[in-house]
């Protein structure tokens, strides 16, 4: 790549709309697609795995192989039913992100005590009522954390999908630089990732203050209980 700097500020201040703009927003589109898909998947997988828990060995098998097949491979093998088209991404990325969610899900839903549930039952709580206001608030720390690491994980493989033209920021990385030797698109490929990522992951963090404000309490209730303790062992 000769002695060119490792940045060049003309260019991208050229070129921030298109390419650098219009590739951001593919790789947002084409991350956001696959984990929404993969949580509603992941949901319903969990929930049936915990419901008829002999479903969850197959079905982790299944999603664990999936996980194990090359992204490249997958978007090739997709190309002549899908074409060139945001799909030929979508359904593999989706599909991988079920190797993190399903667990998480079945995991959380685990978590819950079997007298709240009994206690939800007596109440004359519906399963579908259960679910949804008693055990699905209980495992969403859980499930989100999954989530988080299929957020940081779908965004990076999104780039290997310019590989088959559906754009993205590896768009920038491969295509713009690499192929040209020009070192400014992957510099800006990698830290625009990277951003996005953390991002995604910082939303979600705040998504599960926002959605489980009992989870930050817990050091200062354990802290609380323990002076109350405290307090009635000097009296």
């Amino acid at each position: 790549m000769g002695e060119q700097p490792l940045v060049r500020w003309d260019w991208i201040a050229e070129h921030l709309a298109d390419p650098i703009g219009t590739r951001l927003l593919e790789h947002l589109q084409l991350s956001l697609a696959p984990l929404l898909i993969g949580l509603v998947t992941a949901v319903v997988l969990g929930v049936a795995c915990e419901r008829w828990r002999w479903w969850y060995p197959p079905v982790l098998v299944g999603v664990n192989v999936v996980y194990a097949i090359p992204s490249i491979a997958l978007f090739f093998l997709l190309l002549p039913y899908t074409g060139f088209g945001p799909w030929t991404a979508i359904i593999p990325l989706s599909l991988y992100t079920l190797a993190v969610l399903v667990p998480n899900v079945v995991d959380g839903l685990r978590q819950v005590p079997d007298h709240v549930r009994q206690a939800a039952t007596a109440m004359g709580f519906s399963p579908l009522r259960r679910l949804v206001q008693v055990e699905f608030p209980v495992a969403l720390p859980v499930v989100i954390a999954g989530l988080r690491v299929a957020a940081v994980s779908t965004v990076s493989m999104v780039s290997v999908a310019s590989l088959v033209g559906l754009g993205g920021l590896g768009q920038l990385i491969l295509t713009d630089g690499f192929r040209r030797q020009f070192t400014t698109p992957i510099v800006v490929g990698i830290v625009l990732s990277v951003l996005l990522a953390l991002l995604l992951d910082g939303l979600l963090v705040l998504a599960q203050r926002g959605l489980t404000p009992w989870t930050r309490d817990r050091g200062g209730a354990a802290r609380r209980a323990t002076a109350r303790t405290d307090g009635r062992s000097r009296t």
